[in-house]
C-alpha cells in the first residue's frame, strides 16, 4: 500500500472506532439512570462505595445515598463523562479491533501472537487493578471521614467524587501494568533475572513512594493497598523472568554456546544456499528491416 492508501485506511479504522466509542457513551448515558436485565443502573455502582460510609457520617435525606450538586448542570456533566467511560469500556474489544487491523498487516506472525497475548495479559491486569480500587474506596473513604470525633458531616460534592473515583480506578488499572512491563524487557533480553534479583530492594521501595504520590487521597489504605499489590506482582514478574532466564541458559548450553571461546565460531550451518535459476525469458523476434523500397516516405510536416 502506498503512504495515501495507509491514510485513508487509518481515517477508515479510527471512523469505527470513534463510532463504537460513540455508542458506548450514549449507552452509558441512558445506563446511568436506567436498570437493564434487572441489573443495577451505572450511578447505583458509581455512588456504591460513598454509600459504604457509615451512615451517622454522611449526610442523608428521607434515609436515601445522595451525593451533593454544588454548581448548574453538574448531575448532567456527572452523567455524561461516567457514561463515556463506561461506554469506552464496554466497547474496548470493537474499537482495539479496529486499531490492530491497522497494525496487524505491518507484523510477522510471531509478532502478531506476541502482540494479542500482550493485549489479552494488559487488559486482564488492568480489570483486577480497578476492581481493587473500587474496593478499595469506601475503605479510604471511611478513614478519611472518621476524623474529627463527629464533629464533621460529610456531604461530598458530586464532581470531586466522581473525579475521585475515576482517577483511582486509572492509576490502580495503569499501575498493574507494570509487571508486564518488566517480563517484556526480560523477553527482549534487556533486563536479566540477576540484575531484577539484583535490585529487589530498591525497586519495592521505589515502588511504595510511586504508591504514596500516585494515589489521589491522602489515606493510607489505597496507598498501602497498591503498594502492595505492586509488591506482589513485581515479584511475581521476577519469578517469570527466572523461569525464562533458566530456559535460555538451557538451551544455549545444548547448543554449546557458552563453550567457545572468544576467536571460536559459532555452531552454525554456513553451507550457502542454492540460488534458482532466473527464468528464462522469450525475446520477441527481431522485425525483418525494410528496404528503402519497402518504407514509407513522410514530409517534414509528417
Amino acid at each position: 500500500m502506498s503512504l495515501k492508501d495507509h491514510l485513508y485506511d487509518l481515517r477508515h479504522r479510527l471512523g469505527w472506532a470513534m463510532l463504537f466509542i460513540a455508542i458506548g457513551a450514549i449507552f452509558g448515558f441512558f445506563w446511568f439512570q436506567t436498570r437493564f436485565f434487572g441489573l443495577p443502573s451505572l450511578g447505583q455502582i458509581v455512588i456504591s462505595p460513598y454509600c459504604g460510609i457509615p451512615v451517622t457520617d454522611r449526610l442523608t435525606q428521607n434515609g436515601e445515598c445522595q451525593l451533593l450538586q454544588t454548581k448548574p448542570f453538574e448531575a448532567f456533566m456527572i452523567q455524561l463523562k461516567v457514561g463515556a467511560a463506561a461506554g469506552m469500556a464496554l466497547t474496548a474489544p470493537l474499537w482495539l479491533f479496529q486499531v490492530w487491523r491497522f497494525i496487524a498487516p505491518g507484523l510477522y506472525a510471531r509478532e502478531r501472537r506476541f502482540a494479542l497475548t500482550f493485549v489479552g495479559c494488559a487488559s486482564v491486569l488492568f480489570a483486577v487493578g480497578a476492581a481493587l480500587a473500587f474496593y478499595v474506596v469506601p475503605q479510604g473513604l471511611t478513614v478519611l471521614v472518621g476524623f474529627g470525633d463527629n464533629q464533621f458531616l460529610t456531604a461530598l460534592s458530586g464532581g470531586d467524587y466522581i473525579d475521585f473515583v475515576l482517577a483511582l480506578l486509572l492509576i490502580f488499572g495503569v499501575s498493574f501494568e507494570l509487571p508486564l512491563i518488566v517480563v517484556m524487557l526480560n523477553q527482549a533480553n534487556i533486563v536479566s533475572y540477576e540484575t531484577l534479583a539484583k535490585w529487589r530492594r530498591g525497586i519495592i521501595f521505589a515502588l511504595f513512594i510511586f504508591a504514596a504520590i500516585a494515589t489521589p487521597g491522602t489515606d493510607p489504605i489505597s496507598m498501602v493497598a497498591l503498594a502492595v499489590a505492586l509488591t506482589l506482582l513485581f515479584e511475581l514478574a521476577i519469578q517469570v523472568s527466572r523461569v525464562h532466564d533458566k530456559r535460555v541458559a538451557r538451551r544455549r548450553k545444548a547448543e554449546g554456546l557458552d563453550d567457545l571461546d572468544d576467536d571460536e565460531a559459532a555452531p552454525f550451518d554456513y553451507t550457502p544456499s542454492s540460488i534458482e535459476e532466473p527464468p528464462t525469458v522469450t525475446r520477441p523476434e527481431a522485425r525483418p528491416v525494410e528496404t528503402p523500397r519497402e518504407r514509407v516516405n513522410y514530409d517534414d510536416a509528417t
